[in-house]
C-alpha cells in the first residue's frame, strides 16, 4: 500500500517540492501530513484531481522536545515560508502538543507524545492520520500508525482516540467530503 501513496506522491511536482523544503529546513524528525495527502489521493481517486491551490493547509508536524514554545512552531512556519513562499505552511511541535491542546480544544488533559508516530495516531481522522517525507532525493517514508486502507480506500472516519463524536460531526460539517469527493465513503461517527 506504501507504494500506491508513494505514487500519488512523486506525480505531484509540487507536493514533491514541499517535501523537499521540509527535509532542507532541518526541522527536528519533521513530516508532512493529514489533509493535503488526503486532498492529493482523494481528489485523484474520487474527485476532480489535485489542486494545489485548493489545499487549506500543508500540516507539518515536527517533534522538539528542547523547545516546547508556542514561538518554536512560529519560527518553523516562518522559516518554511521563506524557502518555498506561497504554500500554506503550518508547522506544530508534537513534543509541545499537551501544553495547548486541552485550551483550544476542551477537555482533559493530554499526555505528552513520545514521538511522531504517537502523535500521528491521534489525528481526527483515519484516513489523515498519515504523514511522509523526502529522506534524500528518491526515497519517501511513510508513517500511518492507523494503516493506510482509509485513505487509499477514500473511507473518512472517526479516530476515536482524541477527538470527541461532536468535534468529529463538526469537522464532518465543515470539511463536507461527499461534496468534494462524491465517491468518497463517510462512516458516521460513533
Amino acid at each position: 500500500m506504501e507504494s500506491a501513496l508513494t505514487d500519488f506522491i512523486r506525480s505531484s511536482p509540487w507536493l514533491m517540492r514541499v517535501l523537499g523544503a521540509v527535509r532542507d529546513t532541518s526541522l527536528p524528525d519533521a513530516w508532512v501530513g493529514a489533509g493535503v495527502l488526503r486532498d492529493l489521493v482523494w481528489g485523484e481517486r474520487y474527485g476532480p484531481g489535485f489542486r494545489p491551490d485548493h489545499v487549506r493547509d500543508v500540516d507539518v508536524a515536527f517533534f522538539d522536545p528542547n523547545d516546547l514554545s508556542r514561538a518554536n512552531d512560529d519560527r518553523a512556519t516562518e522559516h518554511l515560508a521563506t524557502r518555498l513562499p506561497g504554500v500554506p505552511w503550518e508547522a506544530k511541535n508534537q513534543a509541545a502538543v499537551h501544553t495547548w491542546y486541552p485550551q483550544k480544544f476542551g477537555g482533559d488533559p493530554v499526555e505528552p507524545f513520545t514521538g511522531i508516530r504517537d502523535a500521528l495516531g491521534t489525528w481526527p481522522e483515519t484516513a489523515t492520520a498519515v504523514a511522509v517525507r523526502l529522506t534524500d532525493n528518491v526515497r519517501i517514508s511513510v508513517c500511518a500508525p492507523l494503516g493506510l486502507e482509509d485513505l487509499l480506500n477514500g473511507v473518512w472516519r472517526r479516530n476515536p482516540r482524541r477527538i470527541s463524536v461532536e468535534q468529529s460531526l463538526a469537522r464532518l460539517a465543515r470539511h463536507d467530503p461527499r461534496m468534494r469527493w462524491p465517491q468518497v465513503t463517510v462512516v458516521p461517527p460513533a
